[in-house]
């Protein structure tokens, strides 16, 4: 078969002559594209076979409403762009990494419990380089850090991995033991204070 010219862009409609946009493709890149919005046309496009899409080094902050559609994607890289601790995700069961390194968010347990809901089956979650997530790069102690990734483990207890550490089983034991002595010490508390 002849084709004349190139073939047209991901997105692009095809003019005669030319093939149209590839369909049945498993990853897509959008990084270093400058992106304000998402491009949900080209995205979609692909909804039956996409297992990873890649929209890190943008300029992006809407919550990813749409990406729900995508019942194949297992990876979501979302690295360097403009996202906080408030953004929305669509429920997308299929996922289980997550990268969102170097964003703005701020508020850890406004974000871990969205991803907790929203990621049922999340393995694998980086978010460095965030305020949320304290650590010797951004000026976080090691205490910090350490108390960083006991309540995110105890919070997501389907991670294997946490930002670029493999959670073991002590980790993980010591961080449920914490945040469990935590949440009733909190609950006492609050008890405390209704019989008064």
């Amino acid at each position: 078969m002849e084709t004349e010219g190139p073939p047209a862009a991901p997105g692009q409609y095809s003019q005669p002559g030319q093939p149209g946009p590839v369909l049945g493709l498993r990853s897509l890149s959008f990084a270093y594209q400058g992106l304000l919005e998402i491009p949900y046309e080209v995205i979609l496009a692909q909804q039956n076979t996409l297992e990873v899409l890649d929209l890190s080094y943008n300029l992006l902050e809407e919550s990813p409403a749409l990406l729900g559609e995508l019942e194949q994607l297992s990876t979501l890289i979302l690295d360097c762009n403009s996202y906080s601790s408030h953004v929305k995700f669509p429920y997308m069961p299929s996922v289980t990494t997550v990268w969102i390194n170097k964003n703005k968010i701020s508020n850890l347990p406004i974000f871990v419990e969205e991803i907790r809901s929203k990621f049922p089956n999340i393995k694998i979650l980086s978010m460095m380089n965030n305020e949320a997530a304290p650590s010797y790069f951004n000026g976080g102690s090691l205490p910090q850090y350490i108390d960083y990734r006991q309540y995110v483990i105890s919070q997501i207890p389907s991670l294997t991995i946490l930002d670029d550490t493999e959670v073991l089983g002590k980790e993980r034991a010591q961080a449920e033991k914490t945040y469990r002595m935590q949440r009733t010490r909190e609950g006492s508390k609050r008890r405390k204070e209704l019989h008064r």
